[in-house]
């Protein structure tokens, strides 16, 4: 009979990049989160200037293995956003179980800002310092995606979700089915190494700063 038993020397290897991926996740986390402070101070300021509501939104979302978890958002949407979420429906421009338009009018004047430069999800630097994200992986799912996923669609939980990755940097705007996004993570997974996830902050730099958002 065939021996599958996977290598006591890749196992303690693989353990050991996960350890690293985690402490790099917590020092960059917290650094960058030090850096954001200023910034957070101005963006709570416009937010409040500009529309009534929380200055945060709560982000109930699903992470390794599908187990729940709360992160947060800076608020970018008018307040009753998610009840008009289901009149919009028919507007949808992702083929999936993800919901997203180009123009959406629920989107504030300040949130349109926000969202281009990814600044509204800066605020998750408090999720990865929780341990319930990290510096890179898949995109968190939400729990009602999560309902209408396919078998094969749900190995992208196998991992931490992350702030950024392979669908962010890779022309997520031009990505409109999710089989296609969902693809780029497992391809991600499979393939995942610490350079791997160098290589996708790296890119995220620049594409935070074209402002290719939204």
């Amino acid at each position: 009979m065939e021996n599958h038993r996977i290598p006591d020397a890749l196992i303690t290897k693989t353990f050991s990049y996960t350890v690293i991926k985690k402490i790099i996740d917590i020092v960059f986390g917290f650094i960058l989160f030090m850096i954001f402070l200023p910034i957070y101070l101005i963006i709570v300021i416009l937010i409040k200037m500009t529309s009534k509501g929380p200055v945060l939104y709560n982000w109930n979302v699903v992470g390794k293995n599908g187990e729940p978890f709360k992160s947060w958002k800076f608020r970018t949407m008018v307040k009753e956003a998610d009840n008009m979420k289901i009149k919009l429906s028919d507007q949808n421009e992702m083929v999936g179980p993800v919901f997203k338009i180009k123009n959406d009018p629920r989107i504030t004047k300040v949130g349109k800002y926000l969202r281009k430069y990814s600044l509204d999800e800066s605020i998750q630097f408090v999720s990865i310092l929780k341990g319930d994200m990290s510096l890179v992986g898949p995109r968190p799912a939400g729990p009602i995606e999560l309902e209408n996923y396919k078998d094969w669609q749900k190995r992208r939980l196998s991992v931490i979700p992350g702030l950024t990755g392979p669908w962010q940097v890779s022309g997520r705007n031009k990505v409109n089915h999710f089989d296609d996004w969902v693809k780029l993570d497992l391809e991600y997974i499979d393939n995942w190494s610490l350079w791997l996830d160098f290589k996708i902050l790296l890119k995220t730099i620049p594409a935070a700063f074209k402002g290719t958002g939204m």
